[in-house]
């Protein structure tokens, strides 16, 4: 007995969007147990819990979505991965945690632009690192003077305090 050839490529289930699902419908579950804790507005037909719901909801949903989509093998193939912008950006990160006290928020922001700049494949850090900085200076200066809300200042923003 002979099995007729299918021309059509068998793919399997995709485990990374299966896991993708399961997080959404554990982050779905949460939001909808933590909107039943949410009290008032007991008169209205829309009160503070109804977003949270419907938020929820969707998020639960989508999880479905994504489940049948991953056991169906929908999802198209993707590129592989370069795990090196992605190392740049989280030591930019890193640094502006580490620095955003001690060096102030310019400095610090500046560090995280030229690096997240680099991720994205400009080499010139000479550029991005004064051009980061002075763009972080003036988010500073507007929330700083404008806003009145409080970023850490450091030496560079002591210069304009």
């Amino acid at each position: 007995m002979t099995h007729p050839v299918s021309n059509a490529i068998e793919r399997r289930p995709d485990r990374a969007a299966l896991f993708i699902g399961v997080a959404l419908a554990v982050l779905g579950a949460l939001v909808l147990l933590d909107a039943q804790s949410v009290r008032g507005g007991a008169y209205a037909r829309i009160g503070p819990a109804t977003f949270p719901t419907v938020i929820g909801a969707f998020l639960v949903v989508l999880a479905v979505w994504t489940m049948v989509s991953a056991w169906r093998g929908r999802f198209p193939e993707r590129e592989p991965n370069d795990a090196a912008p992605v190392i740049w950006i989280v030591a930019g990160l890193a640094l502006q945690l580490l620095l955003l006290h001690p060096a102030g928020f310019s400095i610090a922001t500046g560090l995280l632009f030229a690096l997240t700049a680099r991720a994205f494949g400009k080499r010139k850090l000479w550029i991005s690192l004064p051009a980061g900085i002075l763009f972080s200076l003036g988010i500073w200066l507007l929330f700083t003077q404008v806003l009145r809300l409080a970023l850490p200042a450091g030496p560079l923003e002591q210069l304009f305090i």
